[in-house]
């Protein structure tokens, strides 16, 4: 199933950190700095023969289609380079990458899941090279949005999420948005909602009218949390959430603007705007349902796009609204980045293949097998269709709003606290008040003991 914990995961156990340190490679070096003098360069051609050992998930149709195009490529361009490609699904790359990365012939570059347990452990450990000064030689903060960055940016002895120094390049992303119906709207006499007031008032002229505003299937806990990271965005401001969501210090949950932010998902629920049962019913059942004209609007991700345009042709549209603020600000992520093992045998070749898989063509290429591009994506966006809204949109975000994380990346209870807390919420078993409560004691549990 798509959805983001196939790209993210949230944080690690201590146990599972000082594990990794225990057994980090010899060539590393604290904090993934480099344990060689090599001077960093562009000229590949001067490396002589290497051969660059490649880790990654990408295996779906496109997503493998893109990674054999950019990876023949780069051999052309560079005729003394081999790429020696290993290529595995995420479940079993997330397996075998901890132990691959306590070997001595660990690989040269890998994808590392973005999140405490995995990339963040890794950093820790010494594991993965600090890439800042390949950053500053290929002009990586011009390239790239500082919130995709973040998804790929840790502090020193990763204690901070979201800043810091950088450790990978993603090359696709993904964003949290309102799937609707165009035939839907227009018997509504509605037009595309600009903002969260707008889309607030549609949701009560379709209920007034006997229609069902919104859709949403959240027995499995987590696709509530696609539904409120987006009200949040309208509530809170983003420096805030993301410290919630990358669980950072400094912030609370405890405040009035997250308990507003609760009570409206909550007035939702509680005034009939979802389906019945939202709580008990599949996910895959919820966006189906959609599909087949059960509601005006289902909130949900990118992913879902290509199964409900294949469903509904061009009846289906894709927006993210405004907050009060004036700009897009939204639930959205990054894939797995790819990053450099403190191991690498020629980091130069390493920095050079990452900047050749993120460049600008590479987002031309991504977007012609159908991959959304993590950069450029409005450029790139198809001609027409729901997908042509997403690229856009996602654009906006990254360009001109907030990417918000993922806010069970927090801690490593937090899914299980924040999908448990949204039920209750939903259900109108807990307050708005009781919600934010029970998040900002793990949430300050966690941040206590980090560090």
């Amino acid at each position: 199933m798509k959805r983001h914990t196939r790209i993210l995961a949230a944080a690690a156990s201590t146990a599972v950190v000082l594990a990794l340190a225990a057994c980090a490679p010899g060539t590393g070096a604290p904090n993934g700095k480099d344990a060689d003098d090599t001077k960093i360069s562009k000229d590949i051609a001067a490396e002589g023969d290497v051969t660059l050992t490649v880790w990654d998930q990408e295996v779906r149709g496109g997503q493998n289609e893109q990674m054999e195009q950019l990876n023949a490529a780069f051999e052309d361009k560079y005729p003394n380079v081999t790429i020696n490609r290993v290529s595995q699904a995420f479940d079993d790359l997330n397996t075998t990458l901890r132990l691959a990365l306590t070997d001595k012939d660990a690989p040269d570059v890998v994808q590392a899941n973005n999140g405490r347990n995995t990339m963040g452990a890794f950093v820790k450990a010494g594991q993965l090279r600090n890439l800042d000064d390949y950053a500053e030689l290929y002009g990586w903060k011009d390239r790239f949005p500082e919130s995709v960055l973040q998804y790929s940016t840790y502090g020193e002895d990763a204690v901070d999420f979201g800043t810091g120094s950088i450790y990978g390049l993603p090359q696709v992303g993904e964003v949290v948005g309102v799937f609707y119906s165009k035939s839907k709207l227009a018997e509504l006499g509605a037009e595309v909602p600009a903002d969260w007031a707008e889309f607030q008032s549609v949701l009560d002229t379709a209920h007034a009218k006997g229609e069902r505003p919104l859709v949403l299937g959240n027995i499995d806990k987590w696709p509530a949390i696609h539904v409120f990271g987006p009200i949040q965005g309208d509530f809170v401001d983003a420096d805030t959430i993301r410290d919630l969501g990358l669980g950072n210090s400094g912030a609370d949950w405890k405040t009035d603007d997250n308990v507003a932010a609760a009570q409206q998902l909550a007035d939702w629920s509680a005034g009939g705007y979802f389906n019945d049962g939202p709580n008990g019913t599949d996910y895959d059942a919820a966006w189906q349902s959609f599909s087949t004209g059960a509601g005006t609007f289902l909130i949900g991700g990118s992913w879902l796009g290509a199964d409900l345009e294949d469903a509904m042709g061009d009846d289906v549209g894709f927006f993210v609204p405004n907050t009060s603020a004036g700009i897009p600000a939204t639930t959205g992520g990054t894939g797995l980045p790819f990053a450099i093992t403190s191991a690498a045998s020629n980091n130069n070749v390493a920095a050079a293949y990452l900047d050749f898989i993120t460049s600008d063509d590479a987002m031309a290429i991504l977007a012609e097998t159908g991959n959304m591009p993590v950069n450029g994506s409005a450029g790139l966006a198809p001609a027409g269709g729901v997908q042509a809204d997403i690229f856009t949109e996602f654009g906006r975000v990254t360009e001109k709003g907030a990417l918000l994380p993922y806010l069970d990346y927090a801690t490593p209870t937090f899914s299980d606290t924040l999908g448990d807390a949204l039920q209750g919420l939903i259900a109108g078993q807990l307050s708005a008040a009781e919600f934010t409560e029970l998040l900002n004691a793990d949430y300050s549990e966690f941040v206590s003991s980090n560090g």
